[in-house]
């Protein structure tokens, strides 16, 4: 049977009773995690993202959201550890959305990028990518193309990183602008990466480890089809 990954896209910014209900799922430990952050928009942002995480695999399991356990890797990449056998799961936040994946048995990653027209998209990308993705998104035809070439190969990037457990920084330079299938890892692995629809001003990618296709089905709100939540948020 072919593999699925739901991807979920929620805001980031809900009002205190949508708070408090995904305050009231995560661990002690968790909620240290939150604190450390710092700034409330940074703390309620983690507090959605884990506990929609919490609420999404719980209802498909039909565990008790607290009851969950992951287990984070070298590189901070979670596997769920309580109950075994779960689904793969990843995480992502930009700006004001957060987007939560959920896949099988193949590790997955996801990750949401904020287009963003103010910064230099053409330096980062010289900086960053290697020449022939830097020139991709140097010859776009006006400012806001440019940042969402950039937004689009970085979330690819990040999201294929993030199948394989690794590190960004040292794979930046990952060819991602025209194949979906990529190399990356240690020992190398292959990887298969989708662009996923978003809203405006937002680019989505996911990818699951192995060349084999999968589907995808997007959510906005937790109104997928797990039911966790009766009613979307936002």
């Amino acid at each position: 049977m072919r593999d699925t990954v739901r991807i979920w896209i929620l805001p980031a910014r809900v009002g205190p009773d949508e708070l408090a209900r995904y305050d009231a799922v995560l661990t002690a430990e968790e909620r240290r995690r939150a604190a450390a952050l710092g700034p409330a928009t940074a703390r309620d942002r983690f507090t959605v993202a884990h506990g929609a995480l919490r609420l999404l695999v719980g209802a498909a399991l039909g565990v008790a959201p607290g009851r969950l356990a992951w287990r984070r890797g070298r590189y901070g990449k979670p596997t769920l550890t309580e109950p075994r056998g779960g689904p793969q799961t990843s995480l992502s936040y930009s700006a004001g959305l957060v987007a939560v994946a959920v896949g099988g048995d193949r590790p997955v990653g996801v990750d949401i990028q904020h287009v963003a027209p103010d910064r230099d998209p053409v330096a980062l990308a010289a900086r960053f990518f290697a020449a022939g993705e830097a020139r991709h998104v140097a010859s776009g035809p006006d400012v806001a193309d440019r940042a969402d070439r950039f937004a689009r190969l970085w979330a690819r990037k990040e999201a294929v990183v993030k199948a394989a457990g690794e590190r960004l920084w040292p794979h930046l330079t990952l060819p991602v602008h025209r194949g979906d299938v990529v190399a990356c890892g240690d020992p190398p692995g292959v990887h298969r990466v989708t662009d996923v629809a978003t809203p405006a001003g937002y680019r989505v990618a996911v990818a699951l480890t192995g060349d084999g296709p999968y589907d995808t089905a997007s959510f906005h709100g937790l109104d997928g089809p797990s039911g966790a939540v009766p009613r979307p948020v936002g």
